[in-house]
This record gives structure tokens, sequence and C-alpha cells, in this order.
């Protein structure tokens, strides 16, 4: 195992913190923490980045036991929310930084270097700008290359695209995955985002109240949770009953047929654009449906119909 993290614990009080926490990350792998707000997703990123230390557990990397390092002892690089770039620095001096002062490089050595991870990220031309007058995704990708030009071991990133609009995330998903796997970087990602989850991860881990819920790969988190509470926080989940159990039915294995002698009826209709999502009851049962592209905006609120299961 790359990193292992055993029986880690950090108590804020009795009812915050993380508990026994334990998992490995092989190398070269893309894990991601997934789990709502004080879950403790971000205590236990910044528990392997050295920026807190644990009541007990201990934090081994490539064989090492690093949980009594700090941060700068430790080779692992961080890439925070805020991105945390200098703003009286333009973007070359941002990412040698790190090389100059961690790496002890002379500054020719250092902007050489730097350039490098600049030209990676798709920033070159960009080494002279202010940080200031970048977009967001821009930003980002400088506090990436910052992060990877010093050639970490482990590279940790707190919802690095939160501060990013919609559309921008969808393309930095990719990037960041691409880039992940050109450079066969092992990175932790903390996010509440199912959908970077599922679609930038190798292995995810889902926490909550401090504690972990599940680990596997993004097809099994999503087709077999092991609990009610992974399975609602991982996409949107029907409960149905069949031959006296609750079976997950997750909203797009349903299908609506038109029947005016059915036993549903449509409660809600919302467009979603590529997406039909519906609300549909039988006075007993409320499912979710989704149904895609223009045949499935066919149905209206109101209407009499059947599900096909």
């Amino acid at each position: 195992m790359f990193l292992e993290l055993r029986d880690i614990t950090k108590l804020y009080d009795k009812d915050n913190g993380i508990r026994n926490i334990s998992f490995s990350v092989d190398q070269g792998e893309f894990v991601t923490l997934l789990g709502p707000s004080g879950c403790g997703k971000t205590t236990t990123l910044n528990i392997i980045g050295g920026f807190l230390k644990p009541d007990s557990g201990k934090v081994v990397l490539d064989g090492q036991d690093i949980t009594e390092f700090v941060p700068e002892e430790r080779p692992v690089s961080t890439v925070f929310q805020s991105y945390a770039l200098f703003p009286h620095m333009n973007v070359l001096d941002n990412v040698s930084y790190g090389l100059r002062h961690l790496c002890r490089m002379s500054k020719k050595s250092a902007s050489e270097e730097a350039m490098k991870y600049l030209e990676i990220v798709g920033l070159k031309g960009y080494e002279r700008s202010q940080v200031g007058n970048l977009s967001g995704g821009q930003q980002q990708r400088v506090a990436l290359a910052r992060s990877m030009a010093t050639k970490p071991k482990l590279l940790l990133m707190d919802e690095p695209l939160s501060n990013l609009d919609a559309s921008l995330r969808i393309k930095m998903r990719l990037e960041l995955k691409n880039l992940q796997r050109k450079l066969g970087i092992t990175m932790i990602l903390v996010t509440h985002d199912q959908e970077e989850a599922l679609s930038m991860s190798d292995k995810i881990i889902v926490m909550e109240k401090g504690d972990i819920l599940q680990t596997g790969s993004p097809q099994d988190i999503y087709f077999r949770p092991l609990s009610r509470e992974v399975s609602s926080f991982i996409g949107r989940a029907n409960f149905v009953d069949i031959n006296g159990k609750h079976e997950l039915i997750r909203p797009e294995n349903i299908k609506i047929i038109p029947d005016d002698k059915g036993d549903y009826r449509i409660k809600d209709k919302i467009f979603m654009g590529a997406r039909t999502e519906y609300i549909v009851s039988d006075g007993k049962n409320t499912l979710e449906v989704e149904m895609s592209g223009i045949a499935g905006t066919a149905f209206e609120k109101g209407q009499t119909v059947s599900i096909q299961i």
C-alpha cells in the first residue's frame, strides 16, 4: 500500500471529528473522500497533509511513518479551495516558489522547471501575468502547476472546483483526470459533489459523521451501495417493496408508460434539458423517475400512467 491511514482519530468534542478511520491508497490512484459538510473529510485530508495532528493512529506514506512530520517535511502538496496563490507575484514566480524555497533550486533552474509545468497545464504564455488578472480556471491551473512542480509523492485537493461555474467545473473534471493519468500522480480529492466523485475517481470513500460508510469503485458505490445512507447520498434513490424486501431502484431504471387505467399519477414534472424528472405516486408509494431525450418529455402533470421497473 502506498498510503495507509491506520485507526486515525481526531475529536474536537464528543460529537465532532473522526473516529478510528482506516483506509489505503495505491500508487497512482485517484481517490475521493466524499460526504456532506461536517462529515470529517477535510479533517482527514488535513491530517494526511500534516496541518492537523491526530489524537491517535498513524499515517504511513511509501513505507514511512509521517504522522509526526510537519507539512514541509512531507512529500505531499495541497491544492486548497481558495488556491492560496500569492497575489503580489506573477504566474511564474508562484509556480517556482516551492522549487526555490523547498527544493532549494536556483532562480534560473526553478523558472525553467516551472515553465515545464505551466506548459503541462496549458498556461504557457501566461508566465508574466499577475494571478489577479486570471480567470478562476486559470488560477486553479496555476495552483496545480505549483503543487506538481515540486514532484510530490501525493497530491491533496480540497474542493478545488467549488469556486468555478458549472460549465467550467465539468471541463476541469476532465482536465484534472487526464492530467493525473498522464503524470501518474497519486491524488486524493475532497468533495461533496457526487458527480465529481463518480466521474473522476478510481476509488470513492463515502464518509458521514466522522465514519467511513463504504469504500469502492464509482460503479460499486452507485450500483451496489451497502446502506440506504450511501444510496441516498450518491444520486437519487427509490426504495420499492419487492416480495417483502426493500429494493433500491434508481430513477433512470423506471419507465413511464401511458395508461388511462394505470395505478400511478404524475404529481410533478421537471424539465432539466437532456433529461426530464417526474414524481409519480399510486397513493401509497411515491417514486422519482428520470427519462432522457425528447421522448422523455411526453408526459404531463396529472396524467394517469403505469410504470415499468
